[in-house]
């Protein structure tokens, strides 16, 4: 069992961001293409945080085209270069799923203060 505690600490990221439910993030992902790798940035609002320690993962909702898209982004993956909080949202659930039925502006996040 300390075997594998120990290997889950040399894993996790060192420089991770305090990133809560209702936050807008853009996310930094390393996208390999062949042999050229590129940073590809995704933005959006974080509407649920699962796990924790090493298999720690946030779901990202953005709408793109008018077509709502999520992502599950594992926050302690080499493949993330970074994770940088643009706003903080002011929420009061854990997890942000009604974001799903809604539009326009029934689908925004207040701003913390």
């Amino acid at each position: 069992m300390d075997l594998i505690k120990e290997l889950n600490k040399e894993r996790l990221a060192t420089e991770v961001p305090t990133v809560k439910v209702g936050d807008t993030v853009r996310v930094h992902v390393k996208v390999k293409e062949g042999s050229r790798e590129r940073i590809q940035v995704f933005e959006g609002t974080v509407i649920a945080k699962k796990h924790g320690g090493i298999g720690e993962t946030i779901t990202v909702r953005r709408i793109s085209y008018g077509v709502g898209v999520e992502k599950v982004f594992p926050v302690h993956s080499p493949s993330i270069a970074t994770i940088e909080v643009v706003r903080g949202g002011a929420v009061r659930r854990a997890k942000l799923y009604y974001l799903r039925g809604r539009v326009g502006k029934g689908a925004k996040v207040k701003e913390k203060l």
